[in-house]
C-alpha cells in the first residue's frame, strides 16, 4: 500500500512570484475587472465595490506593509519546502485547478487525473514581447517555456480506477499534444517551482474544475473525493510514499477573511460537516480555489494540521487581493 506521509497547502497567486514592489500590477488588473467577486454570489467592479464598502485598507495597502506581507510568504514558502524535502515523498499529488490552460470551453472536465509519463506545462507567459513582471511571473510558474516533468503513471492508473468503482466519473488524460496550446498551468508549475527546490519528484495531478460553470463540483464532492483518494492510495499495490498538496486560494479577488478562517479553522480542527458545507456562492473566481483545500483536507483526514500561516493581502483600498495561506499536515 502506498503511504500518504505529508500534506501540503499553498497559495499560489502571481504576487508570489512577484517582488512586493510589483504588485502594483496585479492591483491595477483589479481596478480594470468589471466583476470582483464577492461571498454573497455577486459581481461589482472595483467602482461599485468602493461605492459599497468604502475604502478601509488604505493603510494596509501601502509599500511598506506589502513589503511585510511578502517576507512572511517567503518564509512561509521556504518552510513548506523544507517539509517536503524532510518526508523524502516518491510522488507528489498536486490538487489543483485548471484556467484555460490544458483544458478550455471546448473541452471542460469537472474532475481528472493526468496519467501520462511526462508532464508538460504550457509556455503561454514566455512571449519575448511580454512586460517583464509577466516573464518573471512565467518563470515562477514554469511557464516560461514547456518544462517536462516525471509523472507517476502506474500510480495514476491505479486512482483513476479506483475513483471509478467509488462512483466518481473522472476524466484520463494520457499526454499534451501540443504545449504551445494546452499545457499544464501555474497551480501544478508553481509547486514544483517553489516546493521542490531543483529536486526531481514524480507528480500526480488531479485537476478540478472549480472555475468554470456550469460543471464545478460542490465542495462536499471535493471533500469526498478527496477521502475516496485515500482510500485508493492507501489500497493501492504500490509501496510509494505520497505527499498531497493543494495548490491555490484562499480568497480572491476580494479578499473575505471571515471565509478563509472559517475554512482553515475547520481544516486544523478536522471539521467536515463545515468544510462540506461552504456555499457555492462563496467559491466563484479566484475564491473557487478554496475547493482544492477541501479536496486535500478530505485526503489528509488522518493527519494532522501541525502549522498554518495566513496573510490577508490588500493590495487596494477597497480590500481586493489575495487571502494567502500555507499549511503543513503530517
Amino acid at each position: 500500500m502506498a503511504k500518504i506521509v505529508l500534506g501540503l497547502g499553498a497559495s499560489h497567486t502571481p504576487m508570489l512570484t512577484l517582488d512586493s514592489d510589483q504588485w502594483t500590477h496585479r492591483a491595477q488588473v483589479d481596478y480594470d475587472n468589471p466583476r470582483l467577486n464577492t461571498s454573497d454570489g455577486r459581481w461589482l467592479s472595483y467602482a461599485q465595490l468602493v461605492e459599497e464598502v468604502g475604502e478601509p485598507y488604505a493603510e494596509q495597502a501601502t509599500p511598506d506593509m506589502l513589503r511585510e506581507r511578502d517576507r512572511i510568504c517567503e518564509e512561509a514558502l521556504g518552510r513548506l519546502a523544507q517539509a517536503l524535502h524532510d518526508a523524502r515523498p516518491d510522488v507528489v499529488v498536486i490538487i489543483g485547478d485548471d484556467q484555460n490552460e490544458l483544458f478550455n470551453s471546448a473541452n471542460q472536465p469537472a474532475i481528472a487525473v493526468y496519467h501520462g509519463d511526462t508532464v508538460i506545462t504550457g509556455d503561454k507567459f514566455g512571449k519575448p514581447d511580454a512586460p517583464g513582471w509577466i516573464q518573471q511571473m512565467g518563470r515562477g510558474y514554469l511557464m516560461d517555456e514547456s518544462h517536462e516533468l516525471p509523472g507517476a503513471p502506474a500510480l495514476a492508473l491505479e486512482l483513476i480506477e479506483g475513483l471509478m468503482e467509488a462512483d466518481f466519473d473522472v476524466a484520463s488524460c494520457s499526454h499534451v499534444p501540443d504545449p504551445h496550446a494546452l499545457g499544464f498551468g501555474h497551480a501544478y508549475g508553481f509547486i514544483v517551482k517553489r516546493l521542490f527546490q531543483g529536486r526531481t519528484i514524480p507528480i500526480l495531478p488531479i485537476m478540478l474544475n472549480t472555475y468554470f460553470p456550469p460543471n464545478v463540483p460542490s465542495a462536499r464532492r471535493c471533500h469526498n473525493l478527496g477521502r475516496a483518494v485515500r482510500a485508493i492510495l492507501e489500497a493501492s499495490t504500490s509501496d510509494a510514499r505520497v505527499a498531497i498538496v493543494a495548490s491555490g486560494g484562499l480568497s480572491h479577488f476580494i479578499v473575505d477573511e471571515q471565509l478563509d478562517r472559517k475554512a482553515l479553522t475547520a481544516m486544523v480542527e478536522g471539521d467536515a460537516a463545515t468544510l462540506q458545507g461552504l456555499p457555492r456562492e462563496a467559491l466563484n473566481s479566484g475564491s473557487s480555489e478554496i475547493l482544492n483545500w477541501v479536496a486535500t483536507a478530505g485526503a489528509l483526514e488522518h493527519l494532522k494540521v501541525t502549522w498554518h500561516e495566513y496573510q490577508p493581502i490588500y493590495r487596494t483600498p477597497a480590500g481586493t487581493g489575495v487571502g494567502t495561506a500555507f499549511a503543513i499536515w503530517s
